[in-house]
């Protein structure tokens, strides 16, 4: 049986942002937020608000995109819940927030109990990346309700990957926030590096852009490195929380990650120095800052590489 009714849980950047996917395809959705005029905006394109969680029992499908593992517990297994919906529950629940694996083992239990299927589904991207529609997934749990959710991941971004069962797709996008990291950072370095020797940052990115080294990230986050403009996507205390739980993977299973260690300090660096709300790319400034540098906006239009799709 086909999907019909849609909930969706968290009205944030990145949530109102992929919720508006499904809310312009033929999916009848029905949104919630803790603060409901973020739903209401919603509400204003075609979606339905309701006022909790526990109001989504009759959806089929119903999405989470909340930014801390309490509030994933409150809003599935909380007193006002998915799963606190006694008449009725949704057949899968797909959470694409970023949290820990033991979190993420709970709220699976707390599902299979009342026999709703769990999808851990954390995405790469902001919300630039979700209207262009190049978000992507890493989707873990029962293989048959991942092919049930199929074609709502596919209105959502170009790259789904099933991973396999339980929380595997927890690990996978804790390594990647964990490389996103290191890259930044790496290319903050260099970057100052070639500054410092007379290389404007423009010209200097436009070569590693052309180059073999060149990639989507690399010239998505070229306007912010050449203007200074940390609008926020991904803030350097969200980061600082992945890295953490990067960290604590790799002590459980053994695997030494001192770069990854190194860079945690260079982020708490950052978060010490005031940057907290800024886009985590503001690296850059740390890192000048430390080589003794005060950087200024190129002030150029620069291309990031990412166009809308339809």
């Amino acid at each position: 049986m086909g999907i019909e009714r849609v909930g969706w849980i968290g009205c944030g950047r990145m949530g109102s942002a992929m919720a508006k996917r499904l809310i312009s395809s033929d999916y009848d959705v029905v949104v919630t937020n803790r603060t409901r005029a973020k739903a209401d905006v919603l509400g204003e394109l075609g979606a339905s608000v309701v006022d909790s969680p526990r109001d989504l029992g009759d959806c089929d499908v119903v999405f989470v995109m909340v930014s801390a593992d309490a509030q994933l517990m409150e809003v599935v297994s909380g007193p006002r819940g998915v799963l606190a919906n006694e008449s009725s529950t949704p057949s899968v629940i797909v959470d694409c927030s970023t949290v820990s694996v033991e979190t993420s083992a709970n709220v699976r239990v707390a599902c299979e109990l009342r026999g709703v299927d769990f999808l851990a589904a954390p995405v790469s991207g902001n919300p630039k990346v979700v209207a262009s529609g190049k978000l992507t997934l890493a989707v873990s749990g029962a293989r048959d309700a991942f092919d049930h959710v199929r074609p709502l991941f596919a209105l959502l971004g170009h790259g789904v990957s099933y991973v396999g069962e339980g929380e595997s797709s927890r690990l996978v996008k804790i390594c990647h926030n964990v490389y996103l990291g290191i890259v930044t950072q790496a290319l903050a370095e260099i970057t100052v590096l070639a500054e410092r020797g007379g290389v404007s940052r423009s010209a200097f990115l436009q070569f590693i852009n052309s180059s073999v080294m060149g990639s989507t990230f690399s010239r998505y986050k070229t306007p912010a490195f050449v203007n200074l403009d940390f609008t926020p996507t991904f803030t350097p205390v969200l980061l600082r929380k992945d890295f953490e739980l990067g960290l604590a993977e790799a002590k459980k299973m053994n695997v030494p990650m001192p770069l990854a260690a190194a860079c945690t300090q260079i982020v708490m660096s950052a978060i010490g120095a005031g940057y907290v709300d800024e886009d985590f790319a503001v690296l850059l400034l740390e890192e000048a800052r430390s080589a003794g540098i005060v950087l200024e906006s190129e002030n150029l239009t620069i291309d990031d590489g990412l166009g809308a799709t339809a």
